[in-house]
This record gives C-alpha cells, sequence and structure tokens, in this order.
C-alpha cells in the first residue's frame, strides 16, 4: 500500500471516529465557545539543493482561533485555524526563505471531566495551505491533540494543549523552486508540525 492510500484509510477511520464521539442532538447541544491561541510550533526539516542535505526549520511563535459547540455531555465539535510562519537557511546562497501554513480543521473533541478540571482528547481532519517565496499549495492533513481545560468562572476557561499536524505534501512539489532551481525540497511525503499552546474559551 502506498502512502497515499495510507493517508486517506487513515482520514476515513478519523472521520468515522468523530462521527461516534459526536453525536449532534440539538436536545443536548448547550452553547458555543470561542479559543484564541498562542504558543510555540516545532517542524520536521527539509532536504536541501542537493537532495540529501538536511536543512533546518525553525521553530516559530503561531496562533491559532477555534470555534467550538457543544455536542453531546462529553464531546465538543470544533473548527481550528492555526497560523505559523516558519524559516529556513539555503545552502545555496545562505539567505533565508520563508514557509508561511495555515491549517484549517474540523475536529472532534472528548472530554473527561473532574469538576471544575478536564482532559480532553481530539482528533480531525482538513487541509494545510503552505505560501513559500516562490509558490504555493494545499494539501491534506490530518490533527490530534491532547489538552487540559480549568474552568475558571461559568463563561471563561484556561485551555493548555499538546497537538501535532500530519501534512500529505509531494516531494516534487516546485513551491520551494525558482525557475529550474530548487533551493530545498520536503523530506518525504508527510510534513509533521507539533505546538504547545495556551489559549482563553469563552463560552456564550
Amino acid at each position: 500500500m502506498n502512502s497515499s492510500s495510507s493517508f486517506y484509510g487513515m482520514l476515513y477511520s478519523i472521520t468515522t471516529l468523530m462521527c461516534a464521539l459526536l453525536p449532534l442532538n440539538t436536545a443536548t447541544a448547550n452553547g458555543f465557545e470561542i479559543t484564541p491561541y498562542i504558543g510555540q510550533m516545532y517542524s520536521t526539516d527539509i532536504h536541501g539543493s542537493d537532495g540529501s542535505t538536511e536543512l533546518s526549520v525553525s521553530d516559530d511563535p503561531h496562533l491559532g482561533f477555534a470555534i467550538a459547540w457543544q455536542a453531546s455531555n462529553q464531546g465538543q465539535g470544533q473548527v481550528l485555524i492555526n497560523a505559523v510562519n516558519h524559516d529556513f537557511t539555503s545552502d545555496i546562497d545562505q539567505q533565508k526563505y520563508s514557509i508561511d501554513i495555515i491549517y484549517a480543521h474540523f475536529s472532534g473533541v472528548a472530554q473527561f471531566k473532574q469538576q471544575n478540571y478536564s482532559t480532553s482528547v481530539a482528533l480531525g481532519v482538513g487541509g494545510a495551505y503552505f505560501d513559500a517565496d516562490n509558490g504555493s499549495s494545499l494539501y491534506p492533513s490530518i490533527t490530534t491533540a491532547i489538552g487540559t481545560r480549568y474552568e475558571i468562572s461559568k463563561n471563561l476557561a484556561l485551555v493548555t494543549e499538546l497537538r501535532l499536524y500530519a501534512s500529505l505534501t509531494d516531494e516534487d512539489d516546485d513551491i520551494l523552486c525558482q525557475s529550474d532551481t530548487c533551493i530545498a525540497s520536503f523530506d518525504g511525503a508527510l510534513w509533521l508540525d507539533s505546538a504547545i499552546s495556551f489559549g482563553i474559551a469563552y463560552r456564550f
């Protein structure tokens, strides 16, 4: 089985699990919430111009924003958008180049509550928009996260989260190329970003 079919098989499994976790029932839904996030994102390396040299991609601050709705007593549906700007230094001209990424995912969030404190586990599917100096492209993406939540009041909560993004990239994509010269290339079919995030959730 090739990497593409394995990836889409994973997407199908995650979507099925999300549907099982989130039985959308208007009788049990009891509110929406918005959560701005801030944190640090860590990326995998890429190949240099010769296809074998490893180039380090910078670890950078990220900003995120989530809209969620309570789908059951122990589950939420969530739309999450996250943006980060990574840099790397070319081995050709020793100049810095950027890779801006916007992640957009729909997730199912399972919540395990203990009074004012809860633990959450999330699985999501969506896309990753890569915008480099020499081009841009949209790739399918999945995400998973584990987090904590502390209720300050009925409407406010502090949120922490560890999240992983996996995007199906194309090693032959030319977004890191200019004319016939490629300053870098993706290292394999999967681009991985991991993030540590903090946020404040407001329920209304």
